[in-house]
């Protein structure tokens, strides 16, 4: 009995410290795709990212001999075009805001799926959501300020809110439409064909949208072969798509949902670590209060939720 409890346990452990390392993982990357459009254009950054990974997932479902369900495909371009649209806003934002700012901004997502939760499957939205939304909308206002003194306060709070911040608010939406989506298609049908066919769709999409931008003079098509853009194609590519999607779809079903919103709300404060350590990036007080309200809303949201839950089901139980 004891070995059983142990095992179980120790099993609880490693699920829950894999979805942290892949919130890790993806901290980083705000910082590191930031880095890399310095020497490539955004569009096809994310182009050359999303192909390595569908060539590696290519020669994967070789060696599966995965079978081609035509059932999934168009459900998979589907979730491609919404996926497509998170990716490009959120990188097209990074050019213009900070890395701290946009992994707090589109960690916000969390509080909107329930939104859209409502709209489209017509769940209506838990207490704890609706509160932690109001909270996260505060801390995005004090986000975007540029003031240190509350003598300035209402003149302050949101002034600083700019282009990129805009983006990358579109793509926290996107996302949270994008796991929604998630939710009522991926039961349905193959996980592998669904994988492949939203990475080949979001490659083709960004490589198209390069060229529509280098010819509507949105932005030019440039790219330097640096080392660093190298290593940033790579750890997107490899680390960012492939390997915490395999995290995700392996260990996030034997994870709670209330626990693993938790551990997910420690993206952005991970991104911010990242980069005032490597970008030496610094916020105002105010940016700084922001971040913690977005933090608290993000933590609230699931805390009381779940806390709700589990009083349901123990005034159920007896």
């Amino acid at each position: 009995m004891k070995n059983n409890l142990f095992g179980m346990k120790k099993s609880k452990y490693i699920n829950e410290a894999a979805l942290l390392l892949m919130t890790l993982i993806w901290g980083a990357t705000f910082v590191i795709v930031k880095q890399s459009l310095n020497d490539a254009s955004s569009m096809l950054f994310i182009s050359m990212r999303f192909s390595l990974a569908g060539i590696i997932l290519f020669f994967i479902l070789l060696y599966r001999k995965q079978k081609l369900i035509k059932e999934a495909v168009l459900p998979g371009i589907i979730l491609g075009v919404v996926l497509f649209l998170t990716f490009a806003t959120q990188t097209i934002g990074l050019k213009y805001t900070t890395a701290t700012k946009s992994g707090f901004i589109t960690g916000s997502c969390v509080v909107m799926i329930p939104i859209f939760q409502l709209i489209i499957e017509k769940k209506t939205p838990r207490k704890g959501v609706s509160i932690g939304a109001v909270i996260v909308f505060i801390g995005i206002l004090f986000l975007s300020s540029r003031g240190n003194s509350l003598p300035n306060l209402l003149n302050e709070v949101g002034a600083n809110f700019n282009f990129g911040d805009g983006m990358t608010l579109m793509c926290a939406i996107f996302c949270a439409i994008y796991i929604v989506f998630i939710d009522i298609i991926a039961p349905k049908h193959d996980f592998w064909i669904l994988l492949f066919a939203q990475i080949l769709v979001v490659a083709i999409l960004s490589l198209i949208a390069s060229l529509v931008f280098k010819f509507t003079l949105i932005e030019p098509l440039r790219i330097n072969f640096s080392p660093y853009l190298i290593f940033g194609v790579l750890y997107t590519g490899i680390l960012s798509t492939l390997l915490t999607t395999a995290i995700q779809t392996k260990y996030q079903k034997f994870v709670s949902p209330a626990k693993a919103g938790i551990i997910y709300s420690f993206e952005p404060v991970f991104a911010a670590i990242y980069a005032f350590f490597l970008l030496k990036e610094k916020m105002s007080n105010f940016g700084l209060f922001g971040c913690a309200l977005i933090f608290l809303g993000l933590i609230l949201s699931e805390v009381f939720d779940s806390n709700i839950s589990n009083k349901g089901k123990l005034n159920g139980a007896g």
